[in-house]
């Protein structure tokens, strides 16, 4: 899964500002958009599509968590099928794979072949995603990685920002339907400029066998732990105790096997462990907080699915603005004080939004705690990701920023899982504005706390030294992607 090899280039060098260079940042961009529009716009349909289907809270829980399952489990081997049998080829089935789940959920006649369909988006998704970045790595020369990389990252913040004002305007004037039609005009462009300007290319040293044993075992995991805590209430602890073991099985197998699918070793550093910790811990908050964000903000305060949409945009126009400086100061005096403080603010804002109710005005209910909580992650991100590169080997660059990755999708799916039953929001509760309100200020006051805690681990976990830049030569770490589009950190050459 590693890009960062030297040994692998491209047939012919690209350079940045040149046509063919152009098309192929085009290519990445859009191919890894449309997984992470998908990933943001699916919350603001999620009302509309309880509605259409008599759906109660679980199913619209797997709406979320069965895209995020099968993304989270098959990421690292994607990642690898792609140095082995080349990152285009892999890269033109994750979007067409994409495309034709898209299709299917479009047409879903019920919430389970939605759910089915979605769990299929995100078996593109995996192998689209860890390709995109990697691409520009293998083709790009050397001087002009890091400039192709710092424009994929800026033109893929526009598009996880352009991503649920898309999604709140489709829904209003259509359908939730049309969210995901939308991706099969662009798959096509996307497979149409790959054929044309993509070279191929690969990692020769690459390991010959795929650890598929490590891809199930980590996938059933997930699913089982994941079924077990949103079915709680049946049969659900006996999926929660099989998927425990199952994880507990892929730890061992990833010891004993010659071709790991997830290198333990690195865990052996104290920052990238902690730090992966407090990712965890702060995007499991994320991610329960912005699965039930948009749908009080529609079920209780009356917002548009449109409305719901954009009231993000001041998180993203923030993002975009101070990540490179927050990135630039952690490089100077260290990331601990800025992830030990930035959580603090995520959790702020978090705790800022249980006030949100019955009409919810935009500038003093929402905006406010929209601003507290943008400010907080725009602290946080960037020092986060320098600090999980910085803290593996420089060959395994590529797999430490995939590894946070997937802590992160991971985090999210357990506290989609989770989060809803621990404030008391089940059934049919979204249905009801007072009750859903009631869950959801309990809800918001959980992830806050969960943020404190992040921000408490890396205060007593992390040293205050500047992280090294030994993990940044010759790879992706020319120039880390300091964007984050809310569902998990940036995946520099996972």
């Amino acid at each position: 899964m590693d890009s960062t090899d030297a040994a692998t280039t491209a047939p012919t060098e690209l350079h940045a500002g040149t046509a063919r260079g152009r098309w192929v940042l085009a290519a990445t961009v859009l191919g890894s958009g449309m997984a992470s529009i998908d990933a943001t716009v699916v919350g603001i349909a999620l009302p509309s599509i309880g509605r259409d289907f008599h759906a109660g809270m679980a199913s619209l829980q797997w709406v979320v968590t069965a895209y995020t399952l099968t993304l989270a489990g098959l990421l690292l081997p994607a990642g690898s099928m792609g140095d082995r049998y080349g990152r285009r080829r892999i890269f033109l089935v994750g979007v067409v794979w994409f495309a034709l789940a898209s299709l299917l959920c479009g047409i879903a006649p019920g919430v389970g072949v939605l759910v089915a369909a979605r769990a299929l988006q995100g078996v593109g998704a995996a192998l689209l995603t860890p390709g995109s970045l990697a691409i520009l790595q293998a083709s790009f020369a050397a001087q002009d990685r890091g400039r192709a990389i710092g424009a994929w990252s800026g033109l893929s913040g526009v598009a996880t920002a352009v991503g649920p004002f898309l999604g709140g305007w489709l829904v209003e004037a259509a359908s939730w339907r049309w969210i995901f039609a939308i991706n099969l005009p662009v798959a096509a462009a996307v497979v149409a400029v790959t054929v044309r300007h993509v070279p191929e290319t690969r990692d020769p040293e690459a390991p010959r066998r795929i650890d598929a044993v490590g891809a199930v075992l980590v996938t059933l995991g997930l699913v089982g732990v994941t079924y077990g805590l949103i079915e709680w209430s049946g049969r659900g602890w006996i999926a929660l105790a099989a998927g425990a073991a199952l994880l507990v099985a892929f730890v061992l197998w990833e010891r004993h096997t010659e071709t790991p699918m997830l290198p333990l070793s690195m865990f052996a550093s104290a920052p990238f462990t902690v730090t992966n910790v407090v990712t965890f811990v702060l995007y499991g908050a994320l991610g329960g907080a912005l699965f039930l964000l948009p749908i009080q903000l529609q079920q209780v305060s009356g917002y548009s699915p449109l409305a719901a949409g954009v009231s993000l945009l001041p998180v993203t126009a923030l993002m975009l603005a101070l990540s490179s400086r927050s990135g630039a100061l952690a490089a100077r005096i260290g990331p601990r004080l800025q992830m030990s403080l930035g959580p603090l603010l995520v959790g702020a804002g978090l705790a800022l939004l249980t006030r949100i109710g019955p009409g919810g005005d935009y500038l003093t209910e929402v905006l406010p705690a929209v601003v507290v909580f943008g400010l907080g992650l725009a602290a946080t991100v960037a020092p986060l990701t320098t600090t999980v590169l910085a803290a593996a080997p420089a060959q395994h660059a590529g797999m430490a920023s995939a590894v946070n990755n997937d802590v992160a999708r991971a985090a999210g799916l357990i506290a989609v899982a989770v989060l809803p039953a621990a404030a008391g929001i089940g059934g049919t509760a979204y249905l009801h504005p007072a009750q859903f309100s009631d869950g959801f200020g309990r809800a918001m006051l959980i992830a806050a706390g969960m943020c404190g805690l992040a921000g408490l681990l890396a205060a007593l976990g992390l040293r205050g030294r500047k992280p090294t830049p030994a993990a940044h030569e010759g790879g992706h770490g020319e120039r880390p992607c300091h964007h984050c589009g809310l569902d998990a950190p940036p995946a520099n050459g996972s």
